[in-house]
């Protein structure tokens, strides 16, 4: 059995993409850059841990750039959304967030979306079947606004990934979590109509994914990485018919069992809990 390996990379705290700080938003014509090939990760040489067996997240590498990948499971795991504190002490990481709770009931967590100056969500919000901000369909600057955006939603596992404006017309019933970010990374198994295949804009990035399955599938890039590449991971690799782009910069993991717990700034937060 292959051993898990998590990776981190050590990076100034970052402003959130959807204001990014010397990040641009490319909208060009796709880039005609040369085919990439996939890497295969090499053969570990140790026995995993008990701890890394355990753990919902594992290390992969696609098209050359390091990623984790962690599977949330309906049939094991349940998904709630919170909010990183904006006060005192680490205030803004999940370290501050997950101070004083049991963290052995805890799979993984992830940043759930973009934030304004509050650390609270700047698009559709729902924690804990009370919704906290209401659809955003606004048009404006930053990567949040790069349409189609999308929503990340579900109730008692059912989970789903829509394009905002599909999730506005047919979704009645208030979810027990949801959160909007933006852009979708993949609509109806095709990449976002904006994106190069692997164009100038890299960043640490991080989204989620179902698959047909059901299972919902988070990735965190652990070096920087295009909207292309990381778009193509969701569509080729995972089979995710929609896909959504959660942030970049700020991305951030905390996994219990391996001991990764990343510390940049975030607000809503992922949470993926054993049943």
């Amino acid at each position: 059995m292959k051993r898990v390996l998590i990776s981190s990379v050590a990076l100034a705290l970052c402003a959130c993409e959807q204001q990014p700080g010397g990040e641009p938003v490319v909208r060009t014509q796709l880039d005609g850059s040369n085919p990439v090939e996939i890497v295969e990760a090499p053969e570990p040489d140790a026995t995993p841990t008990e701890a890394a067996r355990s753990s919902a997240c594992s290390s992969v590498t696609f098209e050359g750039v390091a990623l984790t990948h962690c599977v949330a499971d309906p049939a094991s795991h349940k998904i709630e959304t919170a909010l990183a504190p904006s006060s005192g002490s680490n205030f803004g990481t999940i370290e501050a967030w997950a101070a004083g709770k049991n963290e052995g009931g805890i799979a993984f967590v992830m940043n759930g979306g973009m934030y304004d100056d509050n650390l609270r969500a700047i698009g559709y919000f729902v924690r804990g079947s009370e919704r906290l901000k209401e659809l955003n369909r606004a048009d404006g600057p930053g990567n949040f606004h790069l349409k189609p955006n999308g929503v990340f939603f579900g109730s008692s596992g059912k989970w789903q990934v829509l394009d905002s404006e599909t999730f506005f017309r047919t979704i009645g019933d208030r979810p027990q979590f949801g959160t909007q970010s933006g852009p979708m990374l993949v609509i109806d198994g095709k990449l976002h109509p904006e994106f190069q295949d692997d164009g100038p804009s890299r960043a640490i990035r991080n989204g989620v994914g179902v698959s047909s399955d059901g299972k919902a599938h988070f990735v965190i890039s652990d070096a920087p990485i295009s909207f292309g590449r990381f778009g193509r991971y969701f569509r080729d690799e995972l089979k995710t018919p929609n896909a959504l782009f959660l942030d970049g910069n700020v991305s951030s993991l905390w996994d219990p069992s391996t001991g990764r717990m990343d510390s940049r700034r975030v607000g809503p937060l992922l949470v993926v809990k054993d049943k």
